[in-house]
């Protein structure tokens, strides 16, 4: 493990799937931290330097540290012969993305992106009609990502607030999670439009916004997402031609049950609820997703998370930023020319003034 903030919940999901998974190494800069991590997880070897874990007996390193390291933290574990798993947002531009997937497949190892939210029950279940061919073509999604931040969250760790240290706000930490499940059901959007403001806080980034997203079957989604709702929820809806599929209101878990899956018509409701009642979902979120890297490896399964479906997420952050500088609906894809194509943090960085409320 390296990073003890969220790493620390990596290695209790790890602990939970003992016949899969042994944490043996912590690489952590804080020593009271580090210290804390030892003593929950009962470690044997500690750190407070990466290359340090490179001379250990390890299959796998998890990197859960500010995103302004994942880019170099990452590409030296693969380079020095490491699997890699590795927290959100993988990347802070498009040209990070494609030279982390030159070093992934030059180094013969593997890179496994976090989208843990993936793996709830009530995605599963969607997915599950979907592949029955119950659902029809997708007309419109709705996403909602409405948490509360403030001081409390911003003092763990001030890179928070900051284009430097977090590569972005609510749009780059938060809602990336619940944009990655509108693509995975909807596919990749060609044009995206967006406007943000950082009124909640005041701070560098974004804790405001909307995004408008197009997509090739047709669909449309939008997602609004802020920082300064006092009552915290997240929430998925999406109309089909054959029936609607609306999740809850778990702030921290939109892909968790309960999910309601209806139609106007009773017989094709029957339909949709017989194709439920023998549906055994598989683990979720961390756990789920552990589960699914780890036949992956032994060669079991599909790569649950691919390096592809994280430059998808990275390409509609880089979208989305450069709408909100620009004002325009920006097309996708993205060429290697864009003037964001490596990196948005420095043009992005004058776009509020910094002026708490």
């Amino acid at each position: 493990m390296v990073g003890t903030g969220v790493g620390t919940k990596h290695a209790k999901m790890y602990q939970t799937l003992p016949d899969l998974y042994e944490v043996t190494a912590v690489c952590e800069i804080d020593e009271h931290r580090r210290n804390e991590f030892v003593e929950q997880i009962g470690v044997s070897y500690q750190t407070n330097r990466l290359e340090d874990l490179f001379s250990q007996d390890l299959d796998l390193i998890d990197i859960c540290t500010p995103s302004a390291l994942h880019f170099s933290q990452a590409t030296a574990a693969l380079q020095a012969g490491f699997h890699v798993v590795l927290e959100k947002p993988v990347a802070r531009s498009l040209s990070e993305m494609d030279e982390l997937e030159r070093v992934e497949q030059q180094s013969g190892k593997h890179l496994f992106p976090i989208f843990q939210y993936r793996f709830g029950h009530g995605i599963q279940k969607l997915h599950h009609l979907i592949s029955k061919g119950l659902v029809g073509s997708p007309s419109i999604a709705t996403a909602e990502t409405h948490w509360l931040r403030g001081e409390a969250y911003y003092s763990r760790g001030m890179w928070r607030s900051t284009w430097d240290g977090a590569a972005g706000g609510s749009f780059a930490t938060h809602a990336i999670h619940i944009h990655d499940l509108l693509c995975q059901v909807l596919g990749d959007p060609i044009s995206v439009f967006a406007q943000a403001s950082n009124c909640v806080n005041g701070y560098e980034t974004e804790d405001l916004g909307v995004v408008l997203m197009n997509f090739g079957n047709g669909a449309m989604a939008s997602s609004s997402v802020t920082l300064g709702s006092t009552e915290q929820m997240s929430r998925l809806r999406f109309c089909f031609a054959s029936l609607t599929a609306e999740g809850g209101r778990d702030p921290y878990n939109p892909g968790h049950e309960p999910w309601t899956f209806s139609h106007d018509d009773p017989d094709q409701q029957t339909r949709i609820n017989n194709e439920l009642v023998d549906f055994s979902p598989r683990p979720e979120r961390f756990s789920g997703q552990f589960v699914r890297i780890h036949e992956a490896l032994a060669g079991k399964g599909q790569t649950p998370v691919t390096l592809e479906d994280a430059r998808r997420s990275i390409e509609l952050l880089t979208a989305a930023y450069w709408s909100v500088k620009t004002g325009e609906i920006v097309q996708l894809p993205l060429s290697s020319d864009h003037p964001f194509y490596s990196g948005w943090i420095e043009m992005m960085k004058q776009e509020f003034v910094r002026d708490k409320v």
